[in-house]
């Protein structure tokens, strides 16, 4: 049980980290771990034993650390299996990235189609529509701007348009037809029920990227699922739910800083990152332990 091996910590250090510390199993994810993931780490870690000392009659458990774009889910999830295992309860970390039902390039098309063809239907109901606004539409799927909420002063009709693809897409994003919360369920079954040998799935960003790897799991106490949708109402088994937070303005400012093109976000990726900071907001309140994107502990009561 894990209690017994939670009885062996007496006073917790952060340990030094190892150059091959392993990360989570996102194909090809490049995780570079700073000292702010450190810091924040090292501070969730306490309040992370303080919540399994809770489950400690249990065998096995299951936590997950979501959050928005680029907030440091991957590296601080690496952390916490790593202070984990030094710690002795043997962590590993699973990427939800791993589990949408289609390739990257096919999921970014289908999100684009949804917007774009419920967003004409909209259009249509409206009754604004008309040859001329659709050369217009036209012109503004040609330059990506058709998402612009700022288009909407120059051409009234686009309100209707953007409410119609925005409405379309919210029922997409994060559900059960976009991700496929069905196989993670059984995974997470399959974990607690102490199988000790699970076929976890491995997908890159081509059609020919897509395996499974048998991972041992009789050893195994703490599966950490690190995902943007991993406080999803979908998602069943997780015990902790642990959500590094972060405002709109914070998660736009960093995808800026890191854009290494120089290209900032698209008007249409930028409603993608909204509609899914509204779930995250909405799951906040289901969370055991928040922590803001500069550090502090935030109340779930607060959401």
């Amino acid at each position: 049980m894990i209690g017994e091996k939670l009885e062996r910590i007496t006073r917790w250090q952060a340990p030094a980290l190892a150059e091959d510390m392993p990360h989570g199993d996102m194909p090809g994810d490049k995780i570079k771990i700073g000292e702010e993931h450190v810091y924040k780490a090292a501070k969730i870690f306490p309040a992370l034993l303080e919540e399994l000392k809770k489950l400690k009659d249990r065998d096995k458990v299951v936590l997950s650390v979501f959050g928005g774009s680029g907030v440091g889910k991957s590296e601080i999830a690496s952390l916490l299996a790593y202070y984990l295992n030094d710690s002795g309860i043997r962590a590993y970390v699973l990427s939800g990235d791993n589990y949408p039902r289609r390739i990257p390039l096919y999921n970014d098309a289908e999100r684009l189609s949804i917007f774009r063809s419920e967003g004409l239907k909209g259009l249509v109901s409206s009754g604004e529509y008309a040859p001329d606004v659709q050369k217009t539409l036209d012109g503004l799927w040609k330059d990506e701007t058709d998402a612009d909420p700022a288009k909407v002063q120059e051409y009234p009709w686009l309100a209707a348009y953007q409410n119609a693809g925005r409405a379309a897409l919210s029922e997409y994003l994060g559900t059960s037809k976009e991700q496929d919360y069905e196989q993670l369920n059984a995974i997470l079954e399959a974990f607690k029920e102490g199988q000790e040998t699970v076929y976890l799935k491995r997908m890159g960003r081509s059609e020919e990227e897509r395996w499974y790897d048998a991972i041992d799991f009789s050893d195994t106490d703490v599966l950490i699922i690190e995902w943007t949708h991993g406080g999803n109402k979908d998602l069943h088994g997780v015990d902790i739910p642990i959500l590094l937070n972060s405002t709109p303005e914070e998660t736009r400012e960093h995808r800026r800083l890191r854009a290494r093109d120089g290209k900032t976000d698209s008007a249409f990726t930028t409603m993608v990152l909204e509609i899914e900071q509204a779930e995250l907001m909405e799951r906040a309140k289901t969370a055991r332990i928040i922590l803001s994107k500069n550090g502090d502990f935030l109340d779930p009561q607060d959401f």
